[in-house]
């Protein structure tokens, strides 16, 4: 009885110490693989995070004063005896954004007729941002739909368009006639981009009471050569390459189409009854 005392004792020792070095060893392994997972999950966070590319800044931070933007030789030229030589502004939210200006004028040629033209020059600046792109890239984008727009004008005839060279960084020409007020109208529209900023001149003329409708050649010449002027009014603007703010341009998108929509009626060649070249014509003969 007092040998197996003692011989219990020494063998619930020796069962003990597996237990201890089990024990030991699993604290130790846990301990290595939690550094070993942390140090995996710091580095992988770490390395998924990339700085996003910075957009182009916007070339353009200002427009020119649409109505100062074509010369009043040039006016004069191609719309005589215009009703407002100094221009009619268009409608807008912000000047800096989106603007515009047309005239429209009469020539009475006594027994030959009458002359009647009209012009529209439109302008909209698109800003760089982070998240749509640069300005050049969103202007280049609503250049495209302006150049279509100009092509599906309702009720055009004889549609053709082509490249004009030398305005700006791009452009196009769309020529077509159209009727109205039954009288044939010639159209020349010119769409241009210079960097960020879109440039949109259509010119127009018919001739009333017995008078020629003018040749297709000579609305397309005066279409050109305002819309070279313009252009040119555009790039003598202060440039800014980053000091401005580059948040995105209200009137680029949202408040350009409120716009568009107020100056529709013009678009068509501003025929209302106020400006109306027919009220002021004499009938034929």
């Amino acid at each position: 009885m007092h040998r197996s005392a003692p011989r219990l004792s020494r063998i619930l020792a020796c069962a003990a110490v597996p237990v201890m070095l089990v024990a030991v060893g699993c604290s130790s392994d846990s301990g290595s693989d939690g550094k070993k997972s942390a140090g995996s999950s710091s580095s992988g966070t770490a390395g998924s995070k990339s700085p996003e590319p910075t957009v182009e800044p916007a070339k353009f931070a200002d427009l020119p004063d649409p109505c100062a933007s074509i010369g009043k030789k040039t006016i004069e030229d191609l719309v005589p005896d215009a009703k407002k030589k100094g221009g009619t502004a268009g409608g807008s939210t912000d000047l800096s954004v989106r603007s515009s200006c047309s005239w429209n004028g009469l020539d009475d040629q006594g027994v030959e007729g009458s002359q009647y033209r009209w012009m529209d020059v439109g302008f909209t600046r698109f800003d760089s941002d982070q998240s749509l792109g640069s300005g050049a890239k969103r202007a280049t984008a609503d250049y495209t739909k302006q150049v279509t727009k100009a092509k599906g004008a309702e009720g055009a005839k004889k549609v053709a368009a082509e490249p004009a060279a030398g305005i700006g960084d791009e452009a196009t020409l769309v020529t077509y006639g159209l009727s109205k007020t039954d009288e044939d109208f010639v159209y020349a529209t010119v769409v241009a981009r210079t960097g960020n900023v879109v440039v949109t001149l259509t010119y127009n003329g018919a001739g009333y009471a017995g008078a020629k409708t003018p040749s297709s050649s000579d609305i397309v010449k005066g279409a050109q050569k305002a819309a070279g002027e313009a252009v040119a009014a555009v790039e003598k603007t202060e440039q800014s390459a980053g000091s401005e703010d580059s948040s995105p341009a209200k009137g680029g998108s949202e408040d350009a189409e409120k716009d568009t929509k107020k100056d529709g009626a013009d678009a068509k060649g501003d025929t209302g009854s106020e400006d109306s070249p027919k009220s002021k014509a004499t009938s034929k003969s």
